[in-house]
């Protein structure tokens, strides 16, 4: 009843129901673990979820599946490939008692999480419970080892969220939501949010060690730009080794850019990420508690703009020494250009004292050609004398010189011509 599909119908129209939110019940506890891992690596880390899957009976994800949902024994394994790195989700229903006693990846078998391919860039622990009013300070400097709590209500209402954004000494993040009436689906959304908001904001963050690393380069290439431009402003004469310099500077310059521009585009899109699940939660404040979204306001953002900054200088940079090298190149080409038409100029002159020798020489040769043409006669007359001929070789000769000489510069001044009417043409001719 259709064309054929597009090759991608079936991809593009899957792709918004990738990584679903699992719904989870009250109590709750979960555990995430987002793996940096680089692409000659994904293959393995396949095969390594395929093992564990082995282990338990469970058919293991396909070889092209990006998310991948799993029950082994009493535990939800939940694995999604990122554009840079694969979350990992534990889920373990009904755990209760003291809270972060007991993490859903205690029931992974012992050394699993470990031998993943890749490194942690994020852990952490989740607590969902039951609980209708605010949790008061003692039990939030319980829960997060007396560090400061952020969080707010969440859901319209429907919940609470708390954490402190720290890495504790197990090496996790810990994350406490209050349920009120969050249903199975909203809880598993809002525990999904959170730790997308944890990954992101760290994903965003590896371009901030680059943006400051990258600081003290910048200001460096910064005052050797300013130094050359005042050198060029200047006029010293020193074009050539200033215009080598410029394109020194434009070289590391676009080796600055070539290295981080990746990291800094991919802190944009982390931190819009991190904004916008934000937003997702609707959060509202707490008495006493900085909302998470008041706390990345003032925490993340500056980080960004760091990041953010530190790219735009380095383009700013970019555009400075591309501008200075094309003036420089365009005054070191004027300079040619006077250096060239002062060549011609002195060719011409050279030229014209050419012309002027060769016309001195030229009156010479005439007066050497009649010479020896008009002895000739004069030998002729003679011999024609002593053969009895009534001839006056003397009159002869002086008759004669002013008629060779005339003949005789005729005849150049023709041949003057001649080479003058067929060098044109020659010319024309080879073009």
């Amino acid at each position: 009843m259709l064309p054929p599909d597009h090759p991608s119908r079936l991809a593009i129209s899957d792709e918004v129901h990738a990584r679903p939110p699992e719904p989870l019940e009250t109590p709750c506890r979960a555990t995430y673990v987002a793996i940096l891992v680089e692409r000659e690596d994904r293959e393995r880390e396949r095969d390594y979820i395929a093992a564990l899957c082995a282990q338990y009976g469970v058919r293991p994800p396909a070889a092209d599946a990006t998310h991948f949902i799993a029950l082994l024994g009493a535990m939800r394994l939940k694995w999604e490939r990122h554009g840079e790195f694969s979350g990992f989700t534990m889920l373990a229903p009904g755990l209760s008692g003291r809270p972060f006693s007991q993490s859903a990846a205690d029931l992974l078998p012992t050394g699993w999480l470990a031998g993943l391919p890749g490194v942690t860039v994020v852990a952490a622990h989740a607590e969902l419970m039951h609980g209708g009013e605010p949790l008061d300070t003692g039990s939030l400097a319980t829960l997060f080892e007396s560090n400061i709590v952020v969080g707010g209500d969440i859901g319209g209402g429907a919940g609470l969220a708390y954490t402190d954004f720290r890495i504790h000494r197990d090496g996790f993040t810990r994350f406490v939501v209050c349920n009120r009436s969050l249903t199975e689906r909203q809880a598993g959304r809002t525990l999904q949010r959170l730790f997308e908001i944890e990954a992101y904001r760290m994903m965003a963050l590896l371009a901030l060690p680059i943006a400051r690393r990258l600081a003290p380069r910048i200001d460096a290439i910064e005052t050797s730009l300013a130094e050359l431009t005042t050198h060029i402003a200047a006029e010293g004469g020193e074009d050539e080794t200033l215009l080598q310099e410029l394109t020194r500077l434009a070289a590391e310059i676009e080796s600055a850019l070539s290295t981080s521009q990746f990291r800094f585009g991919a802190c944009r899109a982390y931190h819009a990420l991190v904004t916008t699940r934000i937003q997702e939660l609707r959060e509202t404040r707490i008495a006493g508690i900085q909302p998470i979204e008041e706390f990345m306001a003032r925490r993340l953002t500056p980080a960004v703009a760091t990041c953010a900054t530190t790219s735009q200088r380095l383009h700013d940079l970019s555009d400075r020494v591309a501008q200075a090298s094309a003036l420089l190149s365009t005054r070191v080409d004027i300079a040619r250009e006077r250096q060239n038409q002062a060549l011609l100029a002195s060719m011409d002159r050279r030229a014209k004292l050419q012309l002027r020798l060769q016309q001195t020489v030229e009156g010479l040769s005439v007066a050497a050609i009649v010479y020896y043409v008009v002895g000739l006669l004069g030998y002729l007359a003679k011999a024609a004398k002593v053969g009895g001929l009534p001839l006056q070789p003397d009159l002869l000769v002086g008759l004669a010189i002013p008629v060779v000489a005339c003949v005789v510069i005729f005849a150049l001044r023709r041949a003057r011509r001649t080479l003058h009417q067929t060098g044109p043409s020659k010319e024309s001719e080879l073009d």
